[in-house]
């Protein structure tokens, strides 16, 4: 009997940790240089900078692998968020999004990104909360 259950005990740990060890920690992290004029996208898997590389080198131009909006202040009359034109580059492992007009001070940025963005991971799929369609991710930053 108690064979068993240290068997069992020691595959039930085992399991847990198999699923406490999951991606989700390990998303893309999305913040400003240290100078405010350009987003940094670092933290990101290898697998994904393999795609995104792959993309910037097949056609830098057209790659759009970063949305950046300008937030609207609640004062504002225009309540649509518009998108801050700017260039992608890659630079070691991480992707650099220079705007063409600088950065307003005060204002606040949103940033989408669908890098790095699983469709499910072994928890989800467990639990039942995978999602139908991927979600990008977003952060706002402020100025």
């Amino acid at each position: 009997m108690l064979k068993c259950f240290s068997k069992y005990s020691a595959l039930l740990i085992v399991v847990l940790l198999a699923i406490s060890c999951s991606n989700t920690n390990n998303r893309p992290i999305i913040q400003f240089s240290g100078d405010s004029t350009s987003i940094i996208i670092k933290n990101i898997d290898e697998a994904s900078l393999l795609q995104v590389k792959n993309a910037y080198k097949a056609n830098a131009d057209t790659v759009n692998m970063v949305t950046v909006l300008l937030k609207p202040g609640e004062l504002d009359s225009l309540q649509d968020e518009l998108e801050v034109p700017g260039k992608i580059s890659i630079a070691g492992d991480s992707l650099v999004f220079n705007p063409d007009s600088p950065f307003v001070k005060g204002k606040s940025y949103v940033v989408e990104s669908y890098i790095g963005v699983k469709f499910a991971t072994v928890g989800n799929l467990i639990t039942g909360t995978a999602k139908q369609n991927l979600q990008a991710q977003r952060q706002t930053l402020k100025r």
